[in-house]
């Protein structure tokens, strides 16, 4: 039970710098959409959207890898060889898909930027050095490293936000949007090198076992090339049929939907190397044991927040953003959420398939899924605009989480929890009136409904038999773990910041 507790205080510590981390393009969406025009906007979008799935193509799931089979190694001589090993390849890899768009700037700069040659030509840079932040940030959570991990993970997005509030704010426009974006992924670039190279040195690796990392790493491009299809697509087929308005609309209220996605983000952080470390000592029964935790937890968090986002949709965009972006985009919200919630369950299934190296199955799914995205995204925005983009995306995540089910039965049986989801979709239901009854239009209304319609859902929950006494106390435990560990955390930077 220690274990799980350990495990739980660790996710629980992720999910709080998830959630601070998701605030960041919340906080940046009013400041945007406020001081840029609406085209300028759908620019900013089209631009953080590529450096974000692009370098997870071009890093050959190389970092990744490196939390496969670098987990269970201690040796610093091991360390240093796998490490620089994938990191150089890193490198080259992100540096030749850099010079592809930099030769692409004009093109790019005509069909994806509304003709601005300055985002074009600094988007080769960014997508350079978010590779080196895939990388780095992989070594932190290879070796569970998670006060460094979320210290990062804040700071990237804060940095950032900082910045490019500033340069907006003064008038700068979004050509000094995209410049403070860059100088924020330097400035973390060269704080985290600085922490590894204290830990591990510096060392030419050997590439003794590089063939083995590409065999293990190169199937999941596909996979993460589907994501950038599945993510993209969406966006550039907006801009190409409805144009660049209608990116914001439905980029707004995927920001919204998303953030059931970003619940998953701990578990996807967390499950593989602890997963990897017990595989490799053979104790198959605490790999069930911290999936079906996993779980659970997932399903207690992402559900009742599936149904207040969904029905507090266009009040939170009222809010953020603008009342036409509001109005342009609220109504994909519940279902881009709901997409969410598969996603997540395959996010966290999927770490069965990627432990017994079965990396082939989640590329075929993901080219498979990417294909029938585009064909759907075609025909069903064609008729029903960005709804029935929305939908494609869920029945896209519908189909991943089922195949990714099926063939993790193969190895692991995981539980799904039936009766606790149907008691938690009928609390979430009864949650749901409770909001449409206050009808909160305000920030401060918004807020205290969403507190007591949140209560209610658990307290419900609990009477309901859905949340079990002992799980209660567990939680309980756990919670004051993390209140400490924050509390630590907060001590031990502000003591190295006097430093």
């Amino acid at each position: 039970m220690q274990e799980y507790k350990t495990f739980l205080k660790k996710i629980g510590l992720l999910g709080i710098t998830t959630i601070l981390v998701s605030l960041n393009p919340l906080i940046l969406l009013p400041i945007l959409t406020q001081n840029l025009t609406t085209l300028e906007y759908g620019v900013w979008v089209q631009y953080t959207i590529t450096i974000t799935i692009i370098p997870a193509i071009a890093v050959l799931g190389l970092p990744y890898t490196m939390v496969r089979f670098l987990s269970p190694h201690q040796s610093r001589g091991e360390i240093q060889e796998v490490f620089y090993s994938v990191g150089f390849t890193v490198v080259l890899g992100s540096l030749l898909m850099a010079i592809i768009f930099l030769l692409s700037s004009t093109f790019l700069a005509k069909n994806l930027f509304n003709g601005n040659m300055f985002a074009a030509v600094f988007l080769p840079i960014s997508i350079f050095l978010n590779g080196l932040t895939l990388l780095f940030f992989d070594f932190f959570r290879t070796f569970q490293e998670m006060k460094k991990y979320s210290l990062f993970s804040l700071a990237q997005a804060y940095i950032a936000v900082i910045l490019v509030a500033i340069l907006v704010l003064t008038g700068g426009g979004i050509n000094s949007a995209i410049m403070g974006l860059v100088i924020s992924q330097l400035i973390l670039i060269f704080a985290m090198y600085i922490l590894i190279l204290r830990k591990i040195g510096f060392k030419i690796p050997l590439f003794s076992n590089l063939r083995e990392y590409l065999n293990f790493g190169l199937p999941t491009i596909p996979t993460n090339l589907s994501f950038w299809i599945l993510d993209i697509t969406d966006r550039y087929l907006i801009g190409l049929f409805l144009g660049l308005s209608f990116v914001s609309y439905y980029s707004a209220a995927y920001l919204l939907g998303n953030i059931i996605s970003l619940i998953m983000s701990p578990f996807y952080t967390l499950l593989l190397p602890n997963l990897a470390l017990y595989h490799a000592q053979g104790r198959i029964g605490k790999i069930r044991t911290l999936l079906n935790y996993s779980i659970k937890l997932f399903l207690i968090l992402s559900i009742p927040l599936f149904f207040l986002i969904s029905i507090l949709s266009q009040p939170i965009l009222k809010v953020l953003s603008t009342q036409e972006i509001a109005f342009g985009g609220y109504f994909i919200t519940p279902i881009l959420a709901l997409g969410g919630i598969f996603f997540g369950l395959y996010g966290i299934m999927s770490q069965v398939i990627i432990l017994e190296r079965k990396t082939r199955i989640t590329g075929n799914l993901w080219i498979i899924c990417a294909v029938s995205n585009l064909v759907m995204d075609i025909t069903f925005g064609f008729y029903w605009g960005i709804i029935g983009i929305a939908l494609t995306s869920l029945l896209v995540y519908i189909f991943a989480f089922t195949i990714t089910l099926y063939y993790s039965y193969n190895y692991i049986r995981p539980h799904l929890y039936g009766w606790f989801l149907v008691k938690s979709i009928f609390t979430g239901t009864m949650m749901s009136l409770i909001l449409i009854i206050f009808n909160p239009q305000k920030p401060l209304d918004i807020i205290l409904a969403s507190i007591l319609a949140l209560s209610f859902y658990y307290f419900i929950l609990w009477r309901l038999g859905g949340i079990q006494e002992k799980e209660l106390i567990f939680f309980r435990d756990f919670l004051m773990d993390i209140r400490l560990a924050i509390t630590q955390s907060v001590h031990t930077l502000s003591n190295y910041i006097k430093h």
